[in-house]
Order: structure tokens, then C-alpha cells, then sequence
């Protein structure tokens, strides 16, 4: 097996990696990430039976794709960050536009497009064809979440 040399890896490849080892509910929901750049994140949702809201017509659960959308913000974040963030997700709007079609993976793609010293606003689409979304999703996340808590423990953010 051989070793990776930490100095050819990049930040980028490092949340790719943090995505392909998460814990909870990323993992829990078969989700991975596709692209990292500091334009932002594409992740994918697998289509898995298990996951479906609406079993007559194969549809996933909406729940399914909230948290996609959720995810991706919030790897779209540490992509423009450089560092792990402490983060929380302050608010979430999802417009659902129409369903996922049966027996297809869903894709998001989130951008952070502006920040202050505190919150991060993002957007986000969910969509099985480029140019075709069947949900779009505006978020606002709090930066440094926990940093007063960390910070009594000794931890720095």
C-alpha cells in the first residue's frame, strides 16, 4: 500500500476526503462528493429504495434531499474556508419544484456566496439533469457555532 505525501494534497482534495469518511446521517444516506472547488461543492444522493417517500411511484423523500442540500452548504463552506469551521445551519429555505424521477441519484451543487465574520449565505440546487433542478435551496450558516464552548475547553477554532 503505498503512503500519500501530505504536501501533495490539497485542501480541496482534503474535504472530498472528509466527505468520504463522515459519520451520521452523510454516510447513513449512501451520500459522496463528487467536485470541490472554491466555486463549491457537487455531492450525490444515490437513488436506494430505502429512501423512498413515496413507494407507489419510487419517488424519494423529500427529508432525503433536504439533507443533500443541507450536506453540500455545509462542505461548501469548509471548501472556502481552509480550515475546519464550526458551523450550524441557521436557516434552510428549500423550494421543491417538482419530484426526483424513480430509480435515479440526485445531485446538489452549493456556493457560498457571501460571508461576514459570522454567517456564511449560501445557494444550493438540487437537479438529476444539469439545467433541469427539482429543488432550489437558499441557507445562512453560523460560523464559529461552538467557538465560546471550544474556547473554555481549550480548543481553537
Amino acid at each position: 500500500m503505498s503512503e500519500i505525501d501530505p504536501n501533495s494534497v490539497t485542501w480541496f482534495d482534503k474535504v472530498k476526503m472528509m466527505g468520504d469518511h463522515s459519520q451520521g446521517q452523510f454516510r447513513a444516506l449512501g451520500m459522496s462528493i463528487l467536485d470541490v472547488s472554491a466555486e463549491g461543492v457537487t455531492a450525490k444522493l444515490p437513488w436506494r429504495a430505502d429512501l423512498v417517500g413515496d413507494p407507489e411511484h419510487g419517488i424519494l423523500h423529500g427529508g432525503a434531499i433536504t439533507t443533500l442540500l443541507d450536506s453540500t452548504c455545509g462542505y461548501a463552506i469548509f471548501a472556502i474556508s481552509e480550515k475546519l469551521a464550526d458551523i450550524a445551519t441557521l436557516d434552510l429555505r428549500i423550494d421543491y419544484l417538482k419530484p426526483a424521477k424513480p430509480n435515479q441519484d440526485v445531485l446538489a451543487r452549493a456556493e457560498v456566496y457571501r460571508t461576514t465574520r459570522s454567517i456564511a449565505f449560501l445557494r444550493a440546487q438540487a437537479y438529476q439533469t444539469e439545467g433541469d433542478p427539482i429543488a432550489n435551496a437558499v441557507a445562512t450558516f453560523m460560523l464559529g457555532a461552538n467557538s465560546s464552548r471550544l474556547a473554555a475547553r481549550g480548543i481553537k477554532t
